[in-house]
Order: structure tokens, then C-alpha cells, then sequence
């Protein structure tokens, strides 16, 4: 019987690597020129660290891989990462710092997937911004986001805005219990769209009040400051989450930033506790991000503000693959020995070429037929013929310095 992958995995042949060290390298770069600094954190982590109270959605926790940690460690419960965001909030724990932090990086994670027919290792790239609490901090934010993604090379970005603070202010409104409203919010979070419907049908009277801020599409701050004034008295925890989002609005309008804002379209996580921002391309979710100012002292840290976001590297790489071939260029020189008394001599020239930046690989077998150029080489003088794939130009030099001539390196 033929061995297959595992169902919801997925292998990445030479050119999706290709692809997928693209997307990194653009992050990367994107990432140290807005002065943030890279971390890695472990693939295991304890599940407890994750069933804190306000970290994760029961819909996200139902889904996470975990099994016991036995053999003379822990005997506590392991699991496979879920989330990136929250074991970089540990490790910002654990290293006792308390000053503000731009920290980013590439990682996967591992979501529980029933049918098999989608990824349940996932890879993003992200960032957090520890220690600052300011609608520049989301907006710079969105600026790296949509910064990075463009330089990828996605074109029509559309930004929709949502907030977790409003959400939470409306469901209050609805006269819910404190559990209620939780349980509500972990809906919406979870993509269920048809919560706010439900309850406005239990009580339809709050139907006029709520729905010129439910059914807006593209509205601007101008628009949330009129809700604002209309809202204020039947709401009362309802104005510093809307003067927040108003404030983060007109930076973004300020910047030339455009966005759609949907209230109703939060997604995400638990911990959100203001601005949720989603980045879409041809209708395909790209990345997504929010703040989260409740998280570090859920897990027991101090009271400090954070914010972050995650680009989605496995749809990026769908779109892209008109990149893949300048990452993945084939080696442009063949090295080809004529006898085993040689092969002393062609690892030297290989060392050579790849010190002045050329690709060149050992011909194991025939020369590939391909551009670029092939170098037989022999026991006797003048040890060298290089020639160049189209048989057009060819040379039979003595030295190593005569043959990088020839390539145009440098000797």
C-alpha cells in the first residue's frame, strides 16, 4: 500500500518554498525597517496557557491538538500552538520585561480540521507591539500590514475595521447577562454572523437603534460620530470605545489609508479588546489583526496594552506564483568531471563560484540542457572547457581566475 500524507497536511515542493521564502523575505525586510526585532517561540506549549480565562474562543479551544506530557516531564497537557499571538504574550512574560516591544515572526500553527480538506498546519507571519496603547500603534500597524502585502505584490487591498470594545457595548445593550454576553461575543468572533440578528429579533425594539451601525458598509468617522451622539445615553459603556475607534479612523483617513467598517464582522480571537482589522484581496482573507490590552495580565503578567496582526502565508502563496521564479532561478552553471582524479579539482571551482555569487551545482550524471554555461573538467592541460549552453561561445582555459573571467566574476 502506498504511504500518503497525513489528511489536512500539505507538502511544499521546491517552487512553493520558493514562494514561501518570498512572502518571508518581504515581511522581514518590511519588519526591521519599522524597527521591529524577531523571536521564535516553541511548537509546544502547556494547554493551560491557552484555557485562560478571555484567551481563546471555546469555537478556536474545541479545535486545538493536545495530548499528555508524560516520561519523567510535566504530566501536564501539551499542545500543538493554536494561536501565535499568545505565546509570544508568555515569553514577553517570562523575560521579565516591562519596557515597550516590536517583536515579529514566521511561524505555523495547528488547528483541528474535520474533513481533511483544509490546511491544519497553518503559516503566518506576524507582529506585536507590546507596551503601547494608541490609535498610532493600530494604525501603524495596519501600515506594515498592508505595506508588506503590496510589496508582495497584491493589488485591490481592502481593509474592513470592527471593535471589540463596541461589540461588547452593544451586546450590554441587548440587557444580556455577563455570560450571555460572552458567549456572544465568542459567536461573532467564531465568524458566526447571525448572532446580532437573533438578538435583535428577541428584542426589537433596540432594532431601530442598532441598525444604521450594523448595516454600514464604508462609513467614516464622520458617520461613527453621529452614532455616537445617538447612542450615548442608551449606552453608556458604549463612548470610549467609539471615540477610540473614531480617533483610529481619522488617523487612518489622515494617512490615505481607505477601509470599510462592519461591525458585525469582528473576527478573531477572545482577547481582542479594541480595534479588529481584517485585509482582503479578490474576496480572500490575506491577514487580520486586533488589539488585545487584556492578555498580558490574563496570563498573569502586568496591566500592559498590546496590539498585533498575522499575514496568511498558505493564500498569499496561491497568489503569487508569477514570483516563484525569480526565488527559485535554476543553477545557471554545471560543473561535469571527467575522471575521480579530477573531482578534487571541481569542488574548487564550484567553492569559486559560489563565492562570487553564481549558482552552480555538480553534474552527477549528463550536463542538463539548460541556460547558462557548462564546465568540463579534465586531468590534463589546460583542465578547463567552459562553454556556454547554446554552444555558442566556448573557451579551454588553465586556471580557476580564466574561468570566472569567462563567467564574468570576479577573480
Amino acid at each position: 500500500m502506498r504511504v500518503q500524507k497525513c489528511k489536512g497536511t500539505r507538502d511544499l515542493t521546491p517552487r512553493q518554498m520558493g514562494q514561501f521564502r518570498f512572502v518571508e523575505s518581504v515581511f522581514r525586510d518590511a519588519c526591521l525597517k519599522w524597527g521591529y526585532e524577531e523571536v521564535r517561540t516553541p511548537t509546544l506549549e502547556y494547554l493551560h496557557l491557552f484555557t485562560s480565562t478571555g484567551t481563546l474562543t471555546p469555537g478556536t479551544l474545541g479545535k486545538v491538538y493536545s495530548f499528555l506530557d508524560w516520561d519523567g516531564w510535566s504530566g501536564e497537557r501539551v499542545v500543538l500552538r493554536p494561536d501565535g499571538t499568545i505565546p509570544v504574550a508568555r515569553m514577553y512574560i517570562d523575560t521579565g520585561k516591562t519596557e515597550p516591544a516590536r517583536y515579529f515572526y514566521v511561524t505555523n500553527i495547528f488547528i483541528f480540521e474535520p474533513t481533511g480538506k483544509e490546511n491544519r498546519e497553518r503559516w503566518q507571519c506576524g507582529t506585536e507591539m507590546i507596551g503601547v496603547s494608541s490609535p498610532s500603534a493600530d494604525v501603524e500597524l495596519i501600515s506594515v500590514a498592508l505595506e508588506t502585502l503590496r510589496n508582495i505584490g497584491l493589488k485591490d487591498l481592502k481593509v474592513k475595521l470592527s471593535h471589540a470594545g463596541i461589540i461588547r457595548a452593544l451586546l450590554a445593550g441587548f440587557g444580556l447577562s455577563p455570560e450571555e454576553q460572552g458567549k456572544a461575543f465568542d459567536r461573532i468572533l467564531d465568524g458566526d454572523a447571525a448572532v446580532i440578528s437573533q438578538l435583535t429579533q428577541q428584542k426589537p425594539e433596540m432594532v431601530k437603534l442598532l441598525a444604521p451601525l450594523l448595516d454600514m458598509k464604508g462609513a467614516n468617522a464622520g458617520f461613527l460620530k453621529n452614532q455616537k451622539a445617538v447612542l450615548t445615553n442608551q449606552l453608556p459603556d458604549f463612548v470610549a470605545a467609539m471615540d477610540n475607534f473614531i480617533q483610529i479612523c481619522e488617523l487612518l483617513t489622515a494617512v490615505g489609508i481607505q477601509y470599510e467598517i462592519d461591525i458585525a464582522s469582528g473576527t478573531g480571537f477572545e482577547y481582542y479588546t479594541g480595534l479588529i482589522f481584517q485585509v482582503f484581496t479578490k474576496d480572500i482573507k490575506v491577514g487580520g489583526g486586533g488589539r488585545y490590552d487584556a492578555l498580558i495580565p490574563l496570563l498573569g503578567g502586568e496591566n500592559t496594552p498590546a496590539s498585533g496582526f498575522a499575514i496568511y502565508a498558505d493564500p498569499i502563496m496561491n497568489l503569487i506564483s508569477q514570483y516563484a521564479a525569480d526565488e527559485a532561478a535554476p543553477v545557471n552553471v554545471y560543473v561535469k568531471n571527467c575522471s575521480i582524479a579530477t573531482n578534487h579539482r571541481a569542488f574548487a571551482v564550484l567553492n569559486d563560484l559560489h563565492n562570487v555569487g553564481l549558482k552552480a551545482s555538480l553534474a552527477l550524471d549528463d550536463i542538463p540542457s539548460v541556460n547558462g554555461w557548462r564546465i568540463e573538467i579534465s586531468d590534463s592541460v589546460p583542465y578547463y572547457t567552459v562553454q556556454s549552453a547554446d554552444g555558442k561561445k566556448s573557451a579551454k582555459v588553465t586556471s580557476v581566475e580564466e574561468v570566472l573571467k569567462l563567467l564574468g566574476g570576479k577573480s
